[in-house]
């Protein structure tokens, strides 16, 4: 490579150094574009942004939603349009009042809820007013069609500006989890507005997307295996479910099934005895007609059911209700409906059953034309009752041959790297079963990377999962590294952070040649945990402060190096 003279290696250093931090965003988006263009020389502009403030905003679960901000920043200074790209989980209101220009980009999770980090924001966005007459803004909201409440989070939050008296100068573009087709119209239409405002006062031309019908069909599946994996005496039931569809569905390592519980028909008889309802009766649910026991059965979610459900139903009838959930069967036995039209009108108000994800735990190279998912039954006490998950349940309490319904749902951001590149796998419980999947494709794709596995559970003798494939795997030498961590079988318990801190220095050696680090499982507190030792390990072997640390981890998340899938 020919190093550059001297002569011009000086007026460049002289360049750099009088330059300010945004004329130097707009010299690397010029050479940038130079190197785009074959090497031709560019005719320099001013930055058409020189005057304004214009910011992207990212609230995020899995990474999707700041990764299209990264790439919204990129075009942006590719234009010569200067932005700062920032997490909601570091703005306030005070910096959403200072703000000119606007693009947010949020995730929803779960029940119409944004994204753990963007929570706090959007709680002191509802409770406050501030003004907003100033700010344009567009919104690009990310969901998940197989959810009642599609893009819910970006939905509220574009609501919630135009309110405090924001102007929406891009309308609101929803994606599924197919996202690339509508955030690139959205990403069109938010540089076309850019380019054109402030020059001119034509009306910048909104590109629109033909009309799409966001529903997915599931394929059937039949149950070939359902096992229970945990021994006698364990606390807890861990089953093993394997599934082969009646037609071919495509997934990859790290993307989970989704499926959709049935509601017990037990308890759909016992709502349509005490409504006093003949099940056969028709109703329109949402734009179709069904049987109101059909609707029960499998449409709408009757178990636990929002405390916005319970309230309206509480200002349509003259009961006092309790700001609570509750089951619907529970809810009219103790707050009948006085009639059959409030009775109709309440079920048309309940969402329809929200779909679960369960991270496969086959490989579609290993386990051809199968699918494998674990399934831990979800057991816990409110109002002085114990209860069990609806889908969890559901699932445990299915048989071999049995039929489920069937649809994989991508996870591009939970992805194995090169078979070169060596693992580092954190899955205690249930989190094994996406490193199941892992394991398995390694072996059978001859992977040459190493592969290192934290597993953790109660006891070793009776909640090992899949004990026997991870000790074949270890003798096999496709598991370099084994370490367990059974919380019960000790006076202290211990956890996978445990075992961690206990092989700190080979942990960061092999972080710091390059290998990928995977945690999957419960949020809180497991994922929080894990989080809180790399820190300490960043600190104790590398002698770094608590901020160096947490920009070391920032950084291995950028670099897609830390990778988590957790619930």
């Amino acid at each position: 490579m020919k190093e550059i003279p001297d002569p011009s290696l000086a007026l460049l250093k002289d360049l750099i150094h009088s330059s300010t931090p945004s004329q130097l965003n707009w010299i690397a988006g010029y050479i940038q574009g130079i190197l785009d263009s074959g090497g031709s020389v560019l005719p320099v502009q001013q930055s058409r942004s020189s005057t304004k403030k214009i910011s992207i905003l990212f609230g995020t679960e899995t990474g999707n939603a700041k990764r299209l901000a990264t790439e919204l920043s990129a075009r942006c200074k590719k234009q010569g349009i200067q932005v700062k790209v920032k997490s909601l989980e570091n703005f306030s209101l005070q910096d959403l009042v200072n703000e000119e220009f606007l693009f947010a980009i949020v995730s929803t999770q779960g029940d119409g809820e944004p994204p753990l980090a963007a929570k706090s924001f959007f709680e002191s966005l509802e409770n406050s007013s501030p003004s907003l007459e100033h700010l344009k803004f567009g919104v690009l909201a990310l969901g998940d069609s197989s959810y009642p409440l599609f893009c819910k989070a970006g939905e509220d939050l574009d609501h919630r500006l135009e309110i405090l008296g924001g102007k929406r100068v891009i309308p609101i573009q929803k994606c599924d989890t197919d996202y690339t087709q509508d955030s690139n119209h959205w990403f069109g239409n938010v540089l076309a507005y850019l380019l054109n405002e402030g020059e001119t006062r034509q009306k910048v031309e909104i590109l629109e997307l033909e009309k799409k019908t966001h529903a997915k069909h599931r394929i059937p599946g039949t149950i070939k295996t359902h096992i229970l994996l945990n021994d006698r005496g364990s606390n807890k039931k861990t089953y093993h479910l394997e599934i082969r569809p009646e037609s071919p569905l495509d997934f990859l390592p790290g993307d989970s099934l989704s499926l959709v519980p049935e509601n017990p028909k037990e308890t759909v008889l016992s709502i349509l005895e005490i409504a006093q309802v003949n099940g056969k009766e028709k109703l329109d649910w949402k734009g179709e007609s069904l049987e109101i026991e059909n609707v029960l059965l499998y449409n709408a979610q009757i178990i636990y059911l929002p405390k916005r459900i319970v309230q309206y139903y509480s200002a349509q009838t003259s009961f006092d209700i309790p700001d609570i959930r509750i089951d619907l069967l529970d809810l009219l036995k103790i707050y009948p409906a006085p009639d059959w039209e409030i009775f109709k009108d309440l079920i048309n108000h309940l969402d329809p059953i929200t779909p679960r994800l369960y991270s496969i735990a086959s490989s579609p190279i290993a386990h051809e034309g199968e699918i494998h998912i674990t399934v831990a039954l979800n057991t816990f006490e409110y109002g002085g009752q114990r209860k069990f998950g609806h889908c969890s349940s559901y699932l445990s309490n299915k048989t071999k041959g049995q039929k489920l319904n069937l649809l994989i749902h991508r996870n591009d951001s939970f992805r194995l790297p090169h078979p070169d590149k060596n693992i580092i796998m954190i899955g205690p419980g249930t989190g094994i079963a996406p490193f199941r999947s892992f394991l398995f494709e390694r072996d059978a794709s001859l992977a040459s990377g190493k592969n290192w596995l934290f597993f953790g559970e109660q006891h070793a003798q009776t909640d090992f999962l899949y004990q026997t494939e991870i000790q074949d795997f270890l003798s096999t030498g496709l598991l370099h590294k084994l370490n367990l961590a059974f919380s019960r079988d000790q006076v202290e318990k211990e956890y996978v952070w445990h075992e961690m801190l206990k092989v700190s220095k080979e942990l960061m050696q092999w972080i710091e040649e390059g290998a990928y680090i995977y945690v999957c499982g419960t949020r809180d507190p497991m994922s929080l945990d894990v989080e809180r030792t790399l820190l300490e390990i960043f600190g104790k072997e590398k002698k770094w402060d608590l901020g160096q640390a947490k920009l070391y981890l920032e950084k291995l998340k950028e670099d897609g190096q830390y990778i988590k899938d957790v619930y």
